[in-house]
């Protein structure tokens, strides 16, 4: 077997092992024990596989959730930008009703502002100007975040593969437009049953979410999954993210964007 195919070989291997993880629900080890390149293009190589996967199963794209906005969690990976997982039809849950816990294996909840396409972006590169005459609207969203590796026990090739630790994520239902809004400067409080669990502002992803936006944008425009209307944008953790169990009640408050709250049974 050539070097070639048994890097291919391994990337699938990856991609079946993360799969039979939230298939069987049992947290499985970190795939970079199985890969020899462990860099952000393995990664998405593998992600690829599996997203690929999800389209043939009937599942439908809405977007995309940027991750590791935060320079600490930058830091912590040995990174200096981004990355970024697929969103889902079927990940999506209601500003307040109820979303099953046993969905999940190790989730975790992190408040953002969620971005509404109104236009394409395809090709680029792009200006923070094309964003913002992109964006239809602004809601507030608690991202569920998730891991199918055992303890969170991740690189940056796991997260990435893993498909940016995606779990689900929930919107809030009235739409804000941009004109007027610093979300630099949108402070962020998420409380769960009445007790504050986590706070922050918009300058914590990459410096304003809109950053993040462009980033993506940029690193989408080329590929076969550029932005679309009508996509979500999930720019990045607004703050700390918290440990969820059945029975919590999360509800996240932007300024001047509204709050919303994810209800776990």
């Amino acid at each position: 077997m050539d070097e070639w195919s048994e890097a291919v070989d391994a990337i699938t291997e990856a991609a079946d092992r993360l799969r039979e993880a939230e298939r069987s629900g049992k947290p499985c080890a970190p795939v970079r024990e199985l890969l020899t390149r462990k860099d952000a293009g393995t990664g998405y190589a593998v992600q690829e596989i599996n997203t690929r996967r999800a389209l043939s199963d009937g599942r439908r794209l809405v977007g995309r959730k940027i991750g590791l906005t935060s320079q600490v969690v930058q830091r912590q990976l040995g990174v200096d930008q981004p990355d970024f997982g697929m969103l889902f039809a079927d990940m999506a849950y209601a500003d307040g009703l109820p979303i099953p816990t046993e969905r999940f294996l190790q989730p975790k909840a992190e408040a953002e502002l969620a971005l509404v396409l109104g236009q394409d972006l395809s090709g680029g590169p792009f200006t923070v100007a094309d964003v913002i005459r992109a964006v239809d609207f602004v809601l507030p969203a608690i991202e569920i975040v998730d891991s199918r590796i055992a303890g969170w026990d991740i690189t940056l090739v796991d997260t990435i593969a893993d498909n940016a630790s995606s779990g689900a994520f929930v919107l809030g239902n009235t739409p804000v437009g941009l004109r007027g809004l610093d979300l630099r400067l949108a402070g962020m409080t998420m409380t769960s049953r009445g007790k504050e669990v986590s706070t922050g502002a918009g300058a914590a992803c990459l410096g304003h979410p809109l950053n993040a936006a462009v980033w993506l944008a940029d690193a989408l425009g080329g590929t076969g999954y550029p932005l679309r209307a009508g996509d979500i944008v999930l720019t990045g953790a607004l703050g700390p993210m918290v440990p969820v169990a059945a029975g919590d009640v999360f509800e996240a408050h932007i300024d001047g964007v509204g709050s919303v709250r994810a209800v776990f049974q």
